[in-house]
Protein backbone atom coordinates (compact mmCIF):
# COMPACT_ATOMS: atom_id res chain seq x y z
CA UNK A 1 0.00 0.00 0.00
CA UNK A 2 1.38 3.40 -1.01
CA UNK A 3 2.39 5.85 1.73
CA UNK A 4 2.65 9.61 1.81
CA UNK A 5 6.42 9.21 1.54
CA UNK A 6 5.97 7.26 -1.70
CA UNK A 7 3.87 10.10 -3.11
CA UNK A 8 6.49 12.65 -2.03
CA UNK A 9 9.24 10.66 -3.72
CA UNK A 10 7.34 10.26 -7.00
CA UNK A 11 6.29 13.92 -7.07
CA UNK A 12 9.80 15.04 -6.06
CA UNK A 13 8.55 17.15 -3.16
CA UNK A 14 8.64 16.95 0.63
CA UNK A 15 6.16 14.99 2.72
CA UNK A 16 4.98 18.31 4.19
CA UNK A 17 4.22 19.61 0.70
CA UNK A 18 2.21 16.49 -0.10
CA UNK A 19 0.19 16.95 3.09
CA UNK A 20 -0.49 20.61 2.37
CA UNK A 21 -1.35 19.98 -1.28
CA UNK A 22 -3.81 17.19 -0.50
CA UNK A 23 -5.40 19.30 2.23
CA UNK A 24 -6.25 22.08 -0.20
CA UNK A 25 -3.89 24.70 1.21
CA UNK A 26 -3.89 27.82 -0.97
CA UNK A 27 -0.22 28.49 -0.15
CA UNK A 28 0.95 25.56 -2.32
CA UNK A 29 1.89 26.36 -5.91
CA UNK A 30 -0.85 25.04 -8.26
CA UNK A 31 1.75 23.22 -10.39
CA UNK A 32 3.01 21.38 -7.31
CA UNK A 33 -0.57 20.53 -6.34
CA UNK A 34 -1.16 19.04 -9.79
CA UNK A 35 2.07 17.03 -9.55
CA UNK A 36 1.18 15.70 -6.10
CA UNK A 37 -2.33 14.72 -7.14
CA UNK A 38 -1.01 12.99 -10.25
CA UNK A 39 1.50 11.02 -8.16
CA UNK A 40 -1.17 10.10 -5.60
CA UNK A 41 -3.48 8.89 -8.36
CA UNK A 42 -0.76 6.82 -10.02
CA UNK A 43 0.11 5.16 -6.72
CA UNK A 44 -3.49 4.76 -5.58
CA UNK A 45 -2.68 6.67 -2.41
CA UNK A 46 -5.49 7.66 -0.05
CA UNK A 47 -5.01 9.45 3.30
CA UNK A 48 -5.45 7.14 6.26
CA UNK A 49 -8.66 8.54 7.73
CA UNK A 50 -8.73 6.13 10.69
CA UNK A 51 -5.19 6.97 11.74
CA UNK A 52 -5.87 10.66 11.43
CA UNK A 53 -9.06 10.31 13.47
CA UNK A 54 -7.29 8.50 16.29
CA UNK A 55 -4.39 10.94 16.29
CA UNK A 56 -6.51 14.10 16.27
CA UNK A 57 -9.54 12.75 18.17
CA UNK A 58 -11.94 13.66 15.39
CA UNK A 59 -13.39 12.05 12.31
CA UNK A 60 -12.38 12.88 8.74
CA UNK A 61 -15.89 14.27 8.21
CA UNK A 62 -17.16 17.82 7.73
CA UNK A 63 -20.74 18.91 8.40
CA UNK A 64 -22.44 21.31 6.03
CA UNK A 65 -25.61 22.92 7.42
CA UNK A 66 -27.68 24.82 4.86
CA UNK A 67 -31.23 26.14 4.86
CA UNK A 68 -32.72 24.54 1.75
CA UNK A 69 -31.14 21.71 -0.20
CA UNK A 70 -33.77 22.13 -2.95
CA UNK A 71 -32.52 25.64 -3.71
CA UNK A 72 -29.95 25.43 -6.57
CA UNK A 73 -27.92 28.17 -4.87
CA UNK A 74 -27.27 26.00 -1.83
CA UNK A 75 -26.79 22.92 -3.99
CA UNK A 76 -23.92 24.71 -5.75
CA UNK A 77 -22.44 25.77 -2.40
CA UNK A 78 -22.57 22.13 -1.29
CA UNK A 79 -20.75 21.03 -4.44
CA UNK A 80 -17.99 23.57 -3.83
CA UNK A 81 -17.54 22.39 -0.24
CA UNK A 82 -17.56 18.73 -1.25
CA UNK A 83 -15.06 19.06 -4.10
CA UNK A 84 -12.49 20.78 -1.88
CA UNK A 85 -13.12 18.44 1.05
CA UNK A 86 -12.75 15.25 -0.98
CA UNK A 87 -9.47 16.43 -2.44
CA UNK A 88 -8.20 16.85 1.12
CA UNK A 89 -9.43 13.40 2.19
CA UNK A 90 -12.58 14.49 4.01
CA UNK A 91 -16.18 13.43 3.52
CA UNK A 92 -19.12 15.83 3.86
CA UNK A 93 -22.41 15.23 5.67
CA UNK A 94 -25.21 17.50 4.40
CA UNK A 95 -27.77 18.84 6.90
CA UNK A 96 -30.88 20.78 5.87
CA UNK A 97 -32.16 23.25 8.50
CA UNK A 98 -35.27 24.44 6.61
CA UNK A 99 -34.68 27.91 8.17
CA UNK A 100 -35.73 26.42 11.53
CA UNK A 101 -33.60 27.32 14.52
CA UNK A 102 -34.49 24.20 16.50
CA UNK A 103 -33.55 21.94 13.60
CA UNK A 104 -30.30 23.83 13.08
CA UNK A 105 -29.48 23.52 16.79
CA UNK A 106 -30.08 19.77 16.65
CA UNK A 107 -27.65 19.40 13.76
CA UNK A 108 -25.02 21.41 15.66
CA UNK A 109 -25.43 19.03 18.61
CA UNK A 110 -25.09 16.05 16.25
CA UNK A 111 -21.91 17.56 14.80
CA UNK A 112 -20.40 17.63 18.28
CA UNK A 113 -21.66 14.15 19.20
CA UNK A 114 -20.22 12.66 16.00
CA UNK A 115 -16.93 14.52 16.49
CA UNK A 116 -16.86 16.03 13.02
CA UNK A 117 -13.64 17.80 12.12
CA UNK A 118 -15.39 21.07 11.28
CA UNK A 119 -18.64 22.74 10.26
CA UNK A 120 -19.64 25.00 7.38
CA UNK A 121 -22.96 26.69 8.14
CA UNK A 122 -25.36 29.10 6.49
CA UNK A 123 -26.93 30.49 9.69
CA UNK A 124 -30.70 30.50 10.02
CA UNK A 125 -30.78 33.97 11.53
CA UNK A 126 -29.55 36.33 14.21
CA UNK A 127 -30.38 33.78 16.93
CA UNK A 128 -27.98 31.17 15.57
CA UNK A 129 -25.40 30.17 18.18
CA UNK A 130 -22.37 27.97 17.60
CA UNK A 131 -21.34 28.00 21.26
CA UNK A 132 -21.71 24.22 21.38
CA UNK A 133 -18.96 24.01 18.74
CA UNK A 134 -16.76 26.57 20.46
CA UNK A 135 -16.83 24.61 23.73
CA UNK A 136 -15.46 21.56 21.97
CA UNK A 137 -13.02 23.54 19.83
CA UNK A 138 -14.67 22.50 16.56
CA UNK A 139 -13.74 24.91 13.75
CA UNK A 140 -16.67 26.61 12.00
CA UNK A 141 -17.02 28.80 8.92
CA UNK A 142 -20.16 30.77 8.03
CA UNK A 143 -21.16 30.92 4.37
CA UNK A 144 -23.61 33.28 2.60
CA UNK A 145 -24.75 34.80 5.91
CA UNK A 146 -22.52 36.36 8.59
CA UNK A 147 -21.90 34.94 12.05
CA UNK A 148 -20.01 36.74 14.80
CA UNK A 149 -16.41 35.82 15.60
CA UNK A 150 -15.95 33.07 13.01
CA UNK A 151 -14.46 32.95 9.53
CA UNK A 152 -17.08 33.78 6.91
CA UNK A 153 -17.50 33.90 3.14
CA UNK A 154 -20.18 36.27 1.91
CA UNK A 155 -21.53 37.99 -1.18
CA UNK A 156 -21.94 41.77 -1.30
CA UNK A 157 -25.66 41.22 -1.57
CA UNK A 158 -26.75 44.73 -0.60
CA UNK A 159 -24.73 46.23 -3.43
CA UNK A 160 -26.04 43.56 -5.82
CA UNK A 161 -29.65 44.41 -4.90
CA UNK A 162 -28.92 48.09 -5.36
CA UNK A 163 -27.50 47.47 -8.83
CA UNK A 164 -30.44 45.25 -9.80
CA UNK A 165 -32.96 47.88 -8.71
CA UNK A 166 -31.01 50.64 -10.43
CA UNK A 167 -31.15 48.53 -13.60
CA UNK A 168 -34.95 48.47 -13.41
CA UNK A 169 -35.01 52.24 -12.85
CA UNK A 170 -32.74 52.81 -15.87
CA UNK A 171 -35.01 50.58 -17.97
CA UNK A 172 -37.89 52.94 -17.30
CA UNK A 173 -39.81 51.15 -14.56
CA UNK A 174 -41.13 53.46 -11.86
CA UNK A 175 -43.38 51.55 -9.43
CA UNK A 176 -40.85 48.94 -8.40
CA UNK A 177 -41.77 46.45 -5.69
CA UNK A 178 -39.62 44.07 -3.66
CA UNK A 179 -40.40 40.54 -2.46
CA UNK A 180 -37.77 39.45 0.04
CA UNK A 181 -37.27 36.90 2.81
CA UNK A 182 -38.28 36.96 6.48
CA UNK A 183 -36.99 39.64 8.89
CA UNK A 184 -33.83 38.67 10.74
CA UNK A 185 -32.32 36.72 7.86
CA UNK A 186 -29.36 38.83 6.87
CA UNK A 187 -29.56 38.25 3.12
CA UNK A 188 -33.26 39.19 3.12
CA UNK A 189 -32.60 42.36 5.11
CA UNK A 190 -29.59 43.35 2.98
CA UNK A 191 -31.45 42.89 -0.30
CA UNK A 192 -34.27 45.06 0.95
CA UNK A 193 -31.74 47.68 2.05
CA UNK A 194 -30.07 47.61 -1.38
CA UNK A 195 -33.45 48.05 -3.06
CA UNK A 196 -34.10 51.12 -0.92
CA UNK A 197 -30.60 52.47 -1.59
CA UNK A 198 -31.24 52.41 -5.33
CA UNK A 199 -34.60 54.15 -5.05
CA UNK A 200 -33.10 56.85 -2.85
CA UNK A 201 -30.22 57.37 -5.29
CA UNK A 202 -32.77 57.80 -8.10
CA UNK A 203 -34.77 60.32 -6.07
CA UNK A 204 -37.73 57.94 -5.82
CA UNK A 205 -39.61 57.57 -2.55
CA UNK A 206 -39.50 54.07 -1.05
CA UNK A 207 -43.16 53.15 -0.65
CA UNK A 208 -43.59 50.63 2.23
CA UNK A 209 -46.69 49.36 0.44
CA UNK A 210 -44.46 47.99 -2.33
CA UNK A 211 -42.49 45.67 -0.02
CA UNK A 212 -43.55 42.16 0.95
CA UNK A 213 -41.81 39.66 3.23
CA UNK A 214 -42.26 35.92 2.79
CA UNK A 215 -40.43 32.68 3.54
CA UNK A 216 -37.74 31.82 1.02
CA UNK A 217 -40.07 29.45 -0.83
CA UNK A 218 -42.26 29.56 -3.92
CA UNK A 219 -45.56 29.27 -2.05
CA UNK A 220 -44.92 32.23 0.21
CA UNK A 221 -43.69 34.44 -2.62
CA UNK A 222 -46.69 33.56 -4.78
CA UNK A 223 -49.06 34.64 -2.02
CA UNK A 224 -47.05 37.79 -1.33
CA UNK A 225 -46.88 38.80 -4.99
CA UNK A 226 -50.57 38.13 -5.59
CA UNK A 227 -51.45 40.24 -2.56
CA UNK A 228 -49.08 42.97 -3.76
CA UNK A 229 -50.75 43.09 -7.17
CA UNK A 230 -54.21 43.28 -5.58
CA UNK A 231 -53.52 46.00 -3.02
CA UNK A 232 -50.50 48.12 -4.01
CA UNK A 233 -51.93 49.82 -7.07
CA UNK A 234 -49.80 49.94 -10.20
CA UNK A 235 -46.69 47.73 -9.99
CA UNK A 236 -44.44 47.83 -13.06
CA UNK A 237 -41.19 46.47 -11.60
CA UNK A 238 -40.24 43.68 -9.20
CA UNK A 239 -37.07 42.63 -7.39
CA UNK A 240 -37.27 39.08 -6.02
CA UNK A 241 -34.79 37.92 -3.37
CA UNK A 242 -34.05 34.36 -4.52
CA UNK A 243 -34.84 31.80 -7.22
CA UNK A 244 -37.30 29.79 -5.10
CA UNK A 245 -39.32 32.94 -4.48
CA UNK A 246 -39.03 33.82 -8.17
CA UNK A 247 -40.99 30.68 -9.09
CA UNK A 248 -43.89 31.83 -6.93
CA UNK A 249 -43.74 35.45 -8.06
CA UNK A 250 -43.73 34.44 -11.72
CA UNK A 251 -46.75 32.20 -11.14
CA UNK A 252 -48.62 35.08 -9.50
CA UNK A 253 -47.77 37.38 -12.42
CA UNK A 254 -48.93 34.74 -14.91
CA UNK A 255 -52.20 34.26 -13.06
CA UNK A 256 -52.75 38.02 -13.07
CA UNK A 257 -52.07 38.18 -16.81
CA UNK A 258 -49.00 40.41 -16.36
CA UNK A 259 -46.39 40.01 -19.10
CA UNK A 260 -42.71 39.98 -18.17
CA UNK A 261 -40.85 43.00 -19.44
CA UNK A 262 -43.86 44.60 -21.12
CA UNK A 263 -46.07 44.95 -18.02
CA UNK A 264 -43.65 44.22 -15.18
CA UNK A 265 -39.87 44.29 -15.28
CA UNK A 266 -38.51 41.48 -13.13
CA UNK A 267 -35.06 40.77 -11.68
CA UNK A 268 -34.45 37.83 -9.33
CA UNK A 269 -31.45 36.70 -7.34
CA UNK A 270 -29.68 33.53 -8.48
CA UNK A 271 -29.24 32.19 -11.99
CA UNK A 272 -31.37 29.05 -11.72
CA UNK A 273 -31.10 26.50 -14.57
CA UNK A 274 -34.64 27.31 -15.74
CA UNK A 275 -34.06 31.09 -15.91
CA UNK A 276 -33.26 31.04 -19.64
CA UNK A 277 -36.09 28.63 -20.49
CA UNK A 278 -39.03 30.94 -19.78
CA UNK A 279 -40.25 33.54 -22.29
CA UNK A 280 -38.82 36.11 -22.03
CA UNK A 281 -35.76 34.81 -20.16
CA UNK A 282 -35.29 36.03 -16.60
CA UNK A 283 -32.84 38.79 -15.70
CA UNK A 284 -30.88 37.61 -12.66
CA UNK A 285 -28.30 38.52 -10.07
CA UNK A 286 -25.86 35.62 -10.44
CA UNK A 287 -24.04 34.78 -7.22
CA UNK A 288 -20.76 32.77 -7.19
CA UNK A 289 -22.32 29.94 -5.20
CA UNK A 290 -19.78 27.23 -6.05
CA UNK A 291 -16.91 29.57 -5.21
CA UNK A 292 -18.57 30.47 -1.89
CA UNK A 293 -18.56 26.80 -0.93
CA UNK A 294 -15.03 26.14 -2.14
CA UNK A 295 -13.53 29.15 -0.34
CA UNK A 296 -15.43 28.28 2.85
CA UNK A 297 -14.09 24.72 2.74
CA UNK A 298 -10.51 25.92 2.28
CA UNK A 299 -10.82 28.30 5.23
CA UNK A 300 -12.23 25.46 7.34
CA UNK A 301 -9.41 23.10 6.37
CA UNK A 302 -6.88 25.76 7.36
CA UNK A 303 -8.50 25.99 10.78
CA UNK A 304 -8.61 22.22 11.17
CA UNK A 305 -4.91 21.96 10.38
CA UNK A 306 -4.17 24.59 13.01
CA UNK A 307 -3.16 27.48 10.77
CA UNK A 308 -3.38 30.49 13.07
CA UNK A 309 -5.02 33.61 11.69
CA UNK A 310 -7.44 36.28 12.76
CA UNK A 311 -11.09 35.93 11.87
CA UNK A 312 -11.26 36.10 8.09
CA UNK A 313 -14.13 37.68 6.15
CA UNK A 314 -14.07 37.18 2.40
CA UNK A 315 -16.65 39.04 0.35
CA UNK A 316 -17.30 37.96 -3.23
CA UNK A 317 -19.11 39.90 -5.95
CA UNK A 318 -22.34 39.01 -7.73
CA UNK A 319 -23.10 40.08 -11.30
CA UNK A 320 -26.23 41.21 -13.07
CA UNK A 321 -27.16 39.21 -16.16
CA UNK A 322 -29.62 41.22 -18.23
CA UNK A 323 -32.27 39.29 -20.16
CA UNK A 324 -35.71 39.94 -21.58
CA UNK A 325 -37.70 40.06 -18.33
CA UNK A 326 -36.36 43.54 -17.59
CA UNK A 327 -36.78 45.00 -21.10
CA UNK A 328 -39.92 46.70 -22.31
CA UNK A 329 -41.00 45.04 -25.56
Amino acid sequence: MATISDVAALARVSVATVSRALNGKESVDPQLVARVRKAAAELGYHPNGLARSLRKRRTAVLALIISDVENPFFTAIARGVEDVALTAGYSVVLCNSDEKLDKESRYLDVAVEERVAGVVISPTGESTSVEVLRRRGTPVVAVDRPLDDVDQVLVNTRLAAQEATAHLVAAGYRRIACVTGPPGIRTADDRLAGYRDALAAAGMAADPGLVRRAEYRAEGAERATAELLRTAGVVDGLLVANSAQAVGSLEALRTAGRRLGTDVGVVAFDDAPWATLIDPPLTVVAQPAYELGAVAARLLLDRIEGDAHQVTVRTLDARLIERGSSRRN
